[in-house]
Formats: structure tokens, sequence, C-alpha cells
């Protein structure tokens, strides 16, 4: 009788989870080795926008398409989990605060709509109705398809369902990937048929084709709690720009709000700054002016872990070695498009296009 697949997947954030439950579910023997599993990557820090309409930008269709197609298996993915994420259904608002913004708006619209992606234009009027709590506008686009997820309930509810499904965890630290094995910092090795890199930022040191395609992208987060003399937060996730500056407000249950990102290439910093927390409070309140009587909460950093053209790295690498990482601002969005497109490359099947776009040997040497 032929033996059982051994399949070792390095990081426990997000995509490492997800792609170890699905695996695993088809009968695999899977262990996931992650340290500091759940909380050791930038899942733990991220707000959970499912939004790639509203991250789309003009010459990342590719982008947009796999975005798009992992939006679209969400709610099944969720259904599937038996401690449900939080989901939220009520879409993003992206909105112009001056004119400059406005023209962008328009052009990211008519873009948007080329492609058969649905929006809906909104007046400065129509924005107050939806939101009372935003500040005054000069325009809107709402983007009804959007969704978001509470990434600390993903996150648990992925682990629980891993475990569940007979994953088992290691949390020993990976210090690279062959064909055979995982190398551990203690000098021991985790044998396995298959290893799939997804360990984020931190991939790039896992083996050498990676080193100059990943690269660690700092994020903070606040995380904020209305309180019984303020207004309520949203009800959709509200995205705008102050002073060239993205900022996002992303409601969840129990009157929480999670204010973010900066964006910074300062290697693997995780320390909050106070520059940083000024201009996420600041920005924050110019969208949401109520948000001034808001509890603090937490504030958190973050590595996103970039690649060259901010497509993710999902194919494989060599003999016994995939990688799924550099998902960028996407990886609680590409979540369930990653774990499915690993689960059929170990099965052999040709994957789809948008699978296929995301392939490493796009860039030279990469397998």
């Amino acid at each position: 009788m032929r033996n059982v697949q051994r399949i070792a997947v390095v990081g426990g954030g997000v995509i490492g989870l997800a792609t170890a439950w699905r695996v695993a579910a088809t009968g695999r023997l899977v262990t996931v080795i992650d340290p500091t599993p759940l909380r050791g990557g930038g899942s733990w820090v991220a707000a959970g926008m499912l939004a790639p309409v509203t991250e789309a930008w003009l010459g990342e269709e590719h982008v947009l398409a796999f975005g798009a197609e992992s939006l679209a298996r969400w709610p099944g993915f969720a259904a599937d989990l038996t401690d449900p994420p939080g989901l939220r259904r009520e879409g993003t608002l992206a909105l112009a605060l001056d004119a400059a913004d406005a023209e962008d708006q328009h052009r990211l619209a008519d873009f948007l709509s080329s492609l058969g992606r649905e929006v809906r234009r909104l007046t400065a009027r129509q924005v107050r109705e939806l939101e009372p709590g935003t500040s005054p506008v000069r325009s809107g686009l709402l983007v009804p398809g959007d969704l978001s997820v509470d990434s600390r309930r993903l996150l648990r509810s992925l682990a629980a369902q891993a475990t569940a499904t007979g994953v088992e965890f290691h949390t020993g630290q990976a210090v690279s990937v062959r064909d055979g094995g995982v190398e551990l910092a203690d000098g021991s090795t985790v044998e396995c048929d298959e290893a799939v890199i997804a360990a984020g930022a931190w991939s790039r040191a896992l083996h050498p084709a990676l080193e100059t395609l990943v690269r660690p992208v700092k994020g903070e987060v606040l995380r904020l709690r209305s309180r019984p003399s303020a207004l309520p937060p949203p009800t959709r996730t509200l995205r705008a720009h102050v002073e060239s500056r993205p900022v996002y407000l992303v409601p969840r249950d129990g009157g929480e709000l999670v204010v973010g990102a900066t964006q910074h290439e300062v290697g693997y910093d995780t320390e909050v700054t106070a520059a940083g927390v000024r201009d996420l409070l600041t920005d924050a309140e110019r969208v949401l002016p109520g948000v001034r009587e808001y509890a603090v909460v937490e504030a958190a950093a973050g590595l996103r872990a970039g690649s060259p053209d901010n497509l993710p790295l999902l194919g494989r690498l060599g003999p016994g070695v995939l990688v799924a990482t550099g998902h960028h601002r996407n990886g609680v969005l590409m979540a369930p498009v990653t774990a499915d497109a690993v689960v059929a490359l170990l099965r052999g099947d040709t994957p789809p296009d948008h699978v296929l776009a995301a392939a490493p040997s796009r860039f030279p040497g990469a397998t």
C-alpha cells in the first residue's frame, strides 16, 4: 500500500493555516512549522478587508483577477469553518475628500466599469445618507460586493479547523527548505514529501530563489472602540486618501473599528512609531470626525510580504518545494484561492489562468 504523503507547511499565518487545513482534508499528513503560530506574522495585525475592487490599480489586472476569484470563494470558505470568522457583507465606501481625489476616483470607476466590476458612483449627499458620521466629501464610490472579516477570529477558527482535520503543529524555527525536508534552527529536520513555504515576509530566507523576490513591508494599525458617548462606527468599510496617505476604517462587531495602515519599507522593524499613530488618528478623524471620542484599544505593527509586481508567488520552486507567499496587502483576501491552488498543485493539476499568472517562474531564476 502506498504511504500517505507527508506535507510540511512553513508558516502559521492565514495562508499557512488555510493551506494546511485544505491539504489535510485531502487525507495527507500535514505539519505546520512556526515558532509563534497565529500571532507571529502580519495576519494577526491585518484589518481583514476582502476588497479586490477598491485595491485595484491600472496595470495590475492580474492582481484584481486573482483577488476577485478569491472573493467569490469567501462565503463558501467561511461557511466551511465550524467557528464563524465574523464575515461582514456591507461593502466598501471609497470617499473623495477633495477635487483631486474626486478625479482619481472617477478614473478608477471608469477602469473598473471597463472590466465589468460592480461600482456605484455617489454624490456627497448620497454618501452622508449612507454613512451620516462621515465628514463632508466631494463624492463617493460604493462597492457593494466587498466583504470584510475579523482576522483574529479567522486565525483562531483556521487553527481549530486544521487541528480537527489532523494537522500537527511544530513550534521550531525553520531556517531552510529543500526537497525532502525543512531544516530547523536547532539542527533537526522535519522530513516531508513536499514542503510549502508560506512564511510571509520571512519566506525570503528559506529558499535561495526567494531572496530577491520577497520583501517586508511594514504596516501600523490601530484598534479603536466606540464609547457610549460617541457615535457608533460606520456600517461599511471606509477608504480615503488624506494628504496622499491612504487610510481605511473597518468596522467590527462590538463597536470596534480598525484603522490602517501606514506603509514603510524599513526591513523587519515591527515597532509602532509615534508618527504612525499620529497619522492614523489624524487621517481617521478627517474621514470620521467622531473617532476623537473613541477609546484606543491597541496600536500594533505587522509585516506584509511584498513581491516585485504585487502579485503573489504561488507555484513550484523545484522538486519537493512549493511557495505560497508575496500576497502583500491581500493575504486574508487571497487565502481561499491560494489554499485551493496548493491542493491542485500537489495533485499535479494544471492551474487556472489566475494561478498561472502568479507562478514564480515569471521571474528569471526563480525555479
